[in-house]
């Protein structure tokens, strides 16, 4: 529809004068419908030709070029964020979504390491008696010792994921927190203590941060996230590792390759 034109007749009775605030009888504080998509299918072109973490021009400026006001504007790119194509930060502006980490997940196989340069900050780390429910997930006596660790996980200097790992302190004799911030967790499992990881039931669901985690991953509150569980055995079938992690739904995905039978559903 072009601006200042209406595309249907008055209601019977009614006056063919239009109200200068609102061209669709859309309440007035609410951005015309019209208006709104136009301004969101330049932003997907936009998206759709700059590269991850591309800035925005502003908010003023996007108004003055495509000829509407600054709140049909920010309607526009609230909807946009919501979906997770664009990503407000605070002080700088508006950004295309930076490019998501991938993971690839295939049932019977190696797992794939993650892409990007992953490094860690361990944030805490002590051996305490596990609590009755915990010794009960790794399968020990209530008050065994367990150590117990959270560390911040980074790509390419980016905080991603928080994780707390929880194993058998009789297991890791003389682990420090700087063995945890470099390599690989499990290598250093199976060349350092003889641990040979072998499989995992991991669990996957979505949930949003609370004040600490959107801290320590410099997010909003609320902010969605994945957060996922780990059980790990290693070859004699001994629980190894329990890790809940959180990992930041704007920069991180999972795939599943999947196969199917006759029986499939």
């Amino acid at each position: 529809m072009t601006a200042g034109t209406s595309g249907a007749s008055p209601p019977a009775g009614g006056s063919a004068t239009r109200n200068p605030r609102n061209e669709r009888d859309e309440p007035a504080d609410r951005p015309p419908t019209a208006k709104r998509d136009r301004v969101r299918r330049h932003l997907l072109k936009v998206i759709e030709n700059a590269g991850p973490g591309t800035g925005l021009a502003s908010e003023r400026d996007l108004a003055a070029e495509l000829g509407v006001s600054r709140p049909t504007v920010r309607a526009a790119i609230d909807e946009l964020t919501r979906t997770g194509l664009l990503v407000r930060q605070r002080g700088r502006g508006t950004f295309t979504s930076p490019h998501k980490v991938t993971q690839e997940l295939a049932t019977g196989l190696a797992v794939p390491p993650a892409e990007g340069h992953w490094t860690s900050r361990v944030v805490a780390f002590a051996v305490s008696p596990a609590p009755r429910s915990l010794a009960a997930e790794l399968d020990l006596e209530p008050d065994a010792p367990v150590l117990r660790v959270t560390r911040v996980r980074d790509v390419d200097d980016e905080p991603i994921a928080i994780e707390n790992l929880a194993l058998p302190a009789v297991l890791v004799p003389g682990l420090q927190p700087g063995d945890l911030e470099t390599g690989n967790f499990y290598r250093l499992l199976r060349e350092r203590f003889g641990i040979a990881v072998q499989d995992a039931v991991q669990t996957i669901e979505p949930a949003v941060t609370n004040p600490d985690q959107a801290e320590l991953l410099e997010i909003a509150v609320y902010a969605p996230i994945l957060h996922i569980e780990r059980l790990t055995r290693d070859t004699t079938g001994r629980i190894v590792e329990l890790t809940r992690s959180v990992y930041r739904g704007d920069r991180y995905r999972i795939t599943s390759n999947l196969r199917f039978d006759a029986e499939s559903g």
